[in-house]
């Protein structure tokens, strides 16, 4: 999805860098546009009605002779991007009789076990209680995976084996749920290397047995114009009521997540962002359409940092910071809060204006790993007041990490760089006149 963005990018930078734009101009990058995206695999009847209509409203007087023609050129195709996803956030359908049951379909690979327990998360997240159900008598080990993903989600997991049918555990896993109170049921199924009549038919006495509210579909995003062919199938002969597109944070074209609603008419409601258990979002066309274009994403940077830090520790820093009081124990706090967010590339990648700059930045998350050695050998003195440490502190807080003393003057250089940074902040916001520096922002620990 990255190659794509940075290819529509490059292409409406030139759009902007021209006061004035003509008809052939727009006819170029409509061109240029449309090789993008079939270069990043989208559907070659989607790619083509998709231009079709940013053309006929790009062309027209009010966006030429606008004073600013390139940046109106971009909105007219952030519209038609969000529209071409779906417009607007499909949720999940409610039963109004507990449980909601939640099929999970697919073919083997594409992560179905994993976004099932994946899905349970989120949804306890949200107040709610999942139950899991193992259903994949086939795959070996299937039963096992969902069952430690219980267990590392502290979610409940039915399971009758590999003996019985999946149609009998759908229907005892139904009714375990109403008898414990499990307002969602959440079926985890067996997939096949490729579509067959075996399968299909398994499936369709699962949905005729325990009439699931929603069918959704797992697509691996990686597997490009086959998954939106996979999902075009699966659709005509299960009737399906959404897709989960899984790792769409891989290194991938970005064709499938712009196609398969287009094709199937079915909406993306959650995408794998990553391997963590928290690595799943629902799915917003508008934002996803923002990030691909290279305009950030904050309302899902807010969601996230409000997910990952309480209110409470928020106002705790807050005061800090105003004090400039940033101690080795805050610095690791933030860290930690940090890394709950989620990947931290594609976290920093949802600041406006900076997805582009961190395009040849390593944000090297095992540097986390050698900063929280570094730490947590200090003393708890040390970690509150780090000018304490000397020549001799530092060889015994590299020596107990396993790291160099140059690891340790690092750290301490850019601890030191956040105070000034903070101390400067804090004068100009209550008016004192300060000097224009060339120091810029501190380095983060993990770049």
């Amino acid at each position: 999805m990255s190659a794509l963005g940075e290819r529509l990018q490059n292409i409406f930078s030139k759009l902007k860098g021209k006061g004035k734009l003509s008809e052939s101009d727009v006819n170029e990058a409509m061109r240029e546009i449309r090789v993008a995206l079939l270069e990043a695999d989208v559907n070659y009847k989607v790619a083509k009605d998709f231009i079709a209509g940013i053309k006929a409203k790009a062309v027209g007087s009010e966006v030429l002779n606008s004073l600013t023609p390139g940046q109106q050129v971009v909105k007219i195709v952030h519209e038609e991007l969000t529209n071409l996803m779906g417009a607007e956030q499909a949720k999940l359908t409610v039963s109004s009789k507990p449980p909601t049951v939640v099929l999970m379909v697919g073919l083997q690979g594409a992560g179905k076990t994993t976004t099932s327990g994946k899905l349970a998360l989120w949804l306890k997240g949200q107040g709610r209680r999942p139950l899991l159900a193992a259903a994949d008598i086939y795959r070996p080990a299937a039963i096992k995976q969902l069952e430690v993903l219980g267990q590392d989600t502290d979610i409940p997991v039915f399971s009758l084996g590999d003996k019985v049918s999946p149609v009998d555990i759908a229907k005892q896993a139904y009714e375990h749920a109403q008898q414990h109170g499990n307002d969602y049921l959440i079926i985890d199924t067996a997939g096949r290397l490729h579509i067959n009549e075996e399968l299909m038919e398994e499936l369709m006495a699962i949905k005729e047995a325990v009439g699931p509210q929603e069918i959704l579909l797992v697509v691996d995003a990686m597997a490009g114009q086959d998954a939106v062919n996979v999902a075009a199938t699966f659709n005509e002969q299960l009737e399906v009521s959404g897709i989960i597109l899984t790792k769409l944070d891989g290194d991938t074209r970005g064709g499938a997540a712009l196609s398969v609603k287009a094709v199937t008419g079915k909406p993306i409601k959650f995408t794998g962002m990553g391997e963590k258990l928290e690595a799943l979002e629902p799915f917003y066309p508008d934002r996803m359409s923002s990030r691909i274009l290279g305009m950030g994403d904050v309302l899902t940077l807010i969601e996230k940092a409000q997910a990952a830090v309480d209110q409470e520790q928020m106002e705790k820093m807050e005061e800090k910071l105003r004090k400039a009081q940033f101690t080795f124990d805050d610095y690791l706090e933030q860290m930690q809060s940090m890394r709950k967010m989620g990947d931290l590339k594609e976290v920093m990648g949802m600041i406006p204006g900076l997805g582009k700059q961190l395009k040849n930045v390593d944000l090297d998350e095992k540097q986390l790993v050698i900063v929280e050695s570094l730490i947590h050998s200090m003393t708890a003195e040390e970690r509150a007041n780090p000018d304490l440490i000397n020549g001799s502190r530092k060889l015994r807080i590299a020596r107990g990490s396993g790291r160099q003393v140059q690891d340790v003057n690092r750290l301490l250089k850019q601890h030191k760089q956040m105070q000034q940074l903070l101390k400067q902040m804090n004068n100009s916001n209550v008016g004192k006149k300060g000097k224009k520096g060339k120091r810029g922002m501190p380095q983060f620990p993990f770049m």
